[in-house]
C-alpha cells in the first residue's frame, strides 16, 4: 500500500507544483514564464525520483506506468493501482489549485489552441513527445544498462525539455494524471479536450516501450 500511497503524493506534488507554477507564472505570455514553468515541473520530478523513488520507483505518471508494464517490469495489479492512484493524486491537486487560484485561472490545464484546435496535430505532438520522456525513463532506470542515482536528475532535465517544446503546442501534458486533475475544475475546454491528453501520452508511452525493446533490452 506505501508504493500507491507514494505515487498519490508524487503525481500530487507534480501537477500542483508544476500547474502552480503555470499559473503564478502566466505561462505563455513571454518567454521566461514557459522556461519557469518548464523548470518547474522538471524540478517536481527530481524532488519526487529523489524523496519516494526508493517506495515506488515514482512514475507519478499513468503513461510512465504503461512503458514499465509493457517492458515486464511490474505486474498487471501494480499497474492497475498505480493508475488509480495517480489519478487521485491528481485530482486532488486540482482540487487545491482551483481552491487557491480559482477556475478562471485555468489552473494550468492543457488545450490545443497552440495547435489551432487540431486534434491531430495535438496527438501527434503528445504521442512524439512522451515517446521521447519514457524512453529516457526506462533507460536510465534499467537494472543493467541505466544511471543507477542519476537517474532520476536525467528524467528531470528531460522533462524540462519536453515542456520547452511541448508548452506552445498543448501546455505539454506528457502525463494523464496530471491533465484531468486541473481540466476537472478549470473554466472553459479544457474537460472536453482532456482525452486528447489519455490517447497521446499512453500511445507514446507504447511507442517508447516497443523502441526500448528493440535498441536496449538484451
Amino acid at each position: 500500500m506505501k508504493k500507491y500511497l507514494a505515487e498519490l503524493v508524487g503525481t500530487f506534488v507534480l501537477t500542483f507544483l508544476g500547474c502552480g507554477a503555470a499559473v503564478s507564472l502566466s505561462c505563455g505570455t513571454d518567454t521566461a514564464s514557459v522556461v519557469g514553468t518548464a523548470v518547474a515541473f522538471g524540478l517536481a520530478v527530481v524532488a519526487m525520483a529523489y524523496a519516494i523513488g526508493g517506495v515506488s520507483g515514482c512514475h507519478i505518471n499513468p503513461a510512465i506506468t504503461l512503458g514499465v508494464l509493457l517492458s515486464k517490469r511490474m505486474s498487471v495489479k501494480d499497474a492497475c493501482m498505480y493508475w488509480v492512484f495517480q489519478i487521485i493524486g491528481g485530482i486532488l491537486a486540482g482540487a487545491l489549485l482551483a481552491y487557491i487560484y480559482g477556475a478562471e485561472s485555468g489552473l494550468g490545464a492543457n488545450g490545443i489552441a497552440g495547435c489551432g484546435n487540431d486534434v491531430c496535430l495535438a496527438i501527434v505532438v503528445e504521442a512524439v513527445l512522451t515517446a521521447l520522456f519514457v524512453l529516457v525513463v526506462l533507460g536510465t532506470t534499467d537494472g543493467k544498462v541505466g544511471a543507477g542515482n542519476f537517474a532520476g536528475l536525467a528524467i528531470g532535465l528531460s522533462l524540462i525539455l519536453i515542456h520547452l517544446v511541448g508548452i506552445h503546442f498543448t501546455g505539454t501534458s506528457v502525463n494523464p494524471a496530471r491533465s484531468l486533475g486541473p481540466a476537472l475544475f478549470a473554466c472553459g475546454d479544457a474537460l472536453a479536450n482532456v482525452w486528447i491528453f489519455f490517447v497521446g501520452p499512453l500511445v507514446g508511452a507504447i511507442i517508447a516501450a516497443c523502441i526500448w525493446k528493440v535498441v536496449g533490452e538484451e
